[in-house]
């Protein structure tokens, strides 16, 4: 997902998104424990993906308590 898609979603939004990479990376580490994993690059992408989440959601907050 687009860093700018991210940041036009409301905090909302971004924690349903959280809610459901954060169940996709539990998936891929059980795929990698068991041997089936077949994109090695997946289990990266959505790490990051979280990471961006988060940020995102720090910043939002931050803003919030600024204004």
């Amino acid at each position: 997902m687009n860093v700018n898609e991210m940041k036009g979603k409301t905090v909302g939004e971004l924690n349903d998104e959280l809610k459901g990479l954060l169940q996709e990376q539990f998936n891929l580490r059980m795929q990698k424990g068991t041997g089936q994993m077949t994109n090695v690059n997946e289990l990266r992408r959505v790490r990051r993906d979280i990471a961006r989440i988060k940020t995102i959601m720090t910043q939002k907050s931050s803003e919030g308590n600024a204004a």
